[in-house]
């Protein structure tokens, strides 16, 4: 699941105003979503529980829409597309296409666009993708084979998820540094309230990717290749293909929802890990543990928070009148850490049975690439335990000043390494394959 708040305001609020929308929201309601605030771009849970706890539809106005933080109101509206929009919330600030990825649309295109790319992530085909992602694991870690500290982020959270869809669109690797830049800068779009310098920079390297992916696709039209890029060229559904604009916003939101998610699974998950040294230890005793505790890591720190929607009939949620045409905002991160479906729901628990997180979304635009991102974590997971013996923080992470995606921008590790390291193989990968071939 990737997709931006309705409506971001693409300059920044002057403090005065800014002050007296907080100072309103507060007579309002006796609480404040600050999205901008170090508080919660730092840690933002006790935020959500405020909210939670005192005004749970809240009406926030620093972007002016209602913020959704319980469990059962966010699952009905990520459930609903007839009621609540993602394409009337998309953001529609494209420079070189005006086409939509299917995150941005509700059906009959939605319906469409999802049904000619799923093909790539049926679990049959992300199984087939197991062993190619268990030698980048392998390499990725070989290549920090002798350094007691490394930056596990700069090093391994992010290489591997964009090495992985770079391959799959059959993109060369070495261009995976520009992949790095042109991604960090696409995702800010995805941000409320952007500066004018980090608006010009989205737009810079959207621009740059998409020139980028023409030169990919003018190649694959004259010498196709067993890859994604060609797939989507040739695919057909009914009759109807992808235009060209629709493949260009496909291919862009592939590799940065390919990415993004990915490495701040693995990124917020070792971090949980690392601040919970007795639920890193029982992981590492019981590896059965792997699956559940990937679901576990994302509850407990989703990597996508806030998810947005515009109503499209007025209604009733909580008790507070919403009407046609106003924008929601489903806070993901405060649904997964709500009482009322996680006991505990601040503690971690990697072996937890409770209601499932919501962190991949729901509905119609539940994460096309979930299970190819719980593949990937797992398998990442489980290479680094079998590595390394000991994994500790080496120093408080940087946590990247982006409220929609949460991530951190290093994690810097200090490793042991048992005396003669010996690959076990990837529980995981068997049972996934065992899965897909029951499919």
């Amino acid at each position: 699941m990737l997709n931006s708040l309705p409506r971001p305001v693409f300059e920044v609020i002057k403090p005065i105003a800014k002050q007296a929308l907080l100072t309103w929201e507060r007579l309002e309601s006796g609480v404040v979503f600050d999205l901008t605030s170090k508080e919660v771009l730092a840690n933002p849970y006790p935020t959500y529980q405020r909210l939670r706890e005192r005004d749970p539809v809240h009406r926030m106005r620093l972007v002016d829409a209602w913020v959704l933080t319980r469990y059962d109101d966010v699952q009905a509206v990520l459930q609903d597309h007839r009621r609540f929009s993602n394409q009337e919330a998309g953001a529609g600030d494209r420079v070189y296409t005006k086409d939509r990825s299917m995150l941005d649309l509700d059906p009959p295109d939605h319906t469409r666009l999802r049904s000619l790319v799923s093909k790539a992530f049926t679990p049959r085909s992300v199984a087939a993708l197991g062993p190619r992602i268990e030698k980048i694991v392998e390499e990725l870690l070989d290549e920090v084979e002798g350094e007691d500290r490394f930056d596990l982020i700069d090093s391994f959270a992010f290489p591997l998820p964009i090495i992985v869809i770079a391959e799959m669109l059959g993109v060369p690797a070495e261009d995976l540094d520009r992949f790095k830049d042109w991604s960090n800068d696409i995702v800010l779009s995805l941000e409320p309230i952007l500066t004018r310098e980090q608006r010009e920079r989205f737009r810079r390297s959207e621009q740059e990717l998409y020139e980028y992916f023409e030169g990919i696709i003018a190649l694959r039209r004259q010498d196709p290749q067993d890859d994604l890029v060609s797939a989507l060229l040739a695919a057909e559904e009914e009759g109807d293909r992808l235009s060209h604009g629709e493949l260009l916003a496909t291919l862009l939101l592939l590799l940065v929802a390919g990415n993004e998610t990915t490495r701040n699974l693995i990124g917020n998950g070792m971090l949980a890990l690392l601040r919970n040294p007795g639920e890193l230890q029982r992981l590492r005793e019981q590896r059965d543990l792997l699956e559940p505790a990937i679901d576990e890591l994302l509850r407990y720190d989703s990597p996508v928070q806030l998810d947005g929607r515009t109503v499209l009939e007025d209604l009733e949620i909580g008790g507070k009148r919403v009407r046609a045409g106003q924008q929601v905002v489903s806070v993901v991160g405060a649904a997964n850490r709500d009482p009322a479906a996680f006991s505990d729901p601040d503690r971690l628990d990697i072996g937890r049975k409770e209601k499932s997180h919501i962190s991949f979304g729901r509905g119609i635009h539940y994460c096309l690439g979930a299970s190819l991102a719980t593949l990937e974590g797992r398998i990442a997971l489980e290479g680094l335990l079998e590595r390394f013996s000991s994994i500790r923080l080496a120093a408080e992470p940087q946590q990247r000043k982006q409220v929609v995606l949460r991530g951190v921008e290093d994690l810097v590790v200090d490793v042991e390494r048992p005396s003669q390291f010996v690959s076990a193989g990837m529980g995981p990968l068997a049972a996934v394959e065992s899965e897909a071939s029951n499919s």
